[in-house]
């Protein structure tokens, strides 16, 4: 696999979260932007402090975001598998990583800069906000998740409750 391109189908792209809203036309036109690469374990996909403009997608397999704890140690701190999106913050506004992502496994992720996705808008505004739309809602999702676990690592804390 190790680091080897691959042809995203239009029915990869459907499968995904970006396609959910997408015509089978929009689908085909985005599989002629993307590009995809295959990981094997303990590559990196993209590294905690460097920036680019890229949404990447996981096709297959799994991928831990990563944070370097100090020496060779990483804490692990979430799990990205089939289906997941990473990168959506750089993708937006081209800020830097605020973690490390490697795969796990052998993985294949399909991405998509911004560049690319700004090259259809005259041609096809609507598929850009839907895929637009895909992105917010999924850093909506990552947001909520991190909400709840705030609260019960609080409730944790102070002991309030009476859960803990």
């Amino acid at each position: 696999m190790s680091n080897q391109e691959f042809v995203v189908s239009p029915g990869v792209i459907a499968d995904s979260p970006l396609g959910k809203e997408l015509s089978r036309q929009q689908c085909e036109r985005l599989a002629g932007v993307v590009s995809a690469r295959g990981l094997e374990p303990d590559m990196f996909l993209l590294e905690e402090g460097h920036a680019d403009d890229a949404l990447y997608v996981v096709v297959s397999g799994t991928l831990e975001v990563v944070k370097a704890t100090g020496g060779a140690a990483w804490a692990t701190l979430q799990l990205l598998r089939e289906g997941d999106m990473a990168g959506e913050l750089g993708f937006i506004d081209g800020v830097e990583h605020s973690a490390s992502i490697r795969a796990l496994t052998n993985t294949e992720v399909f991405s998509l800069s911004r560049k690319d996705l700004e090259s259809l808008l005259h041609e096809d505004p609507d598929l850009i906000y839907k895929v637009m739309r895909a992105v917010i809602r999924t850093v909506h999702g990552i947001l909520r998740r991190m909400n709840l676990q705030y609260v019960e690592m609080s409730n944790y804390i102070s002991k309030q409750h009476g859960r803990y």
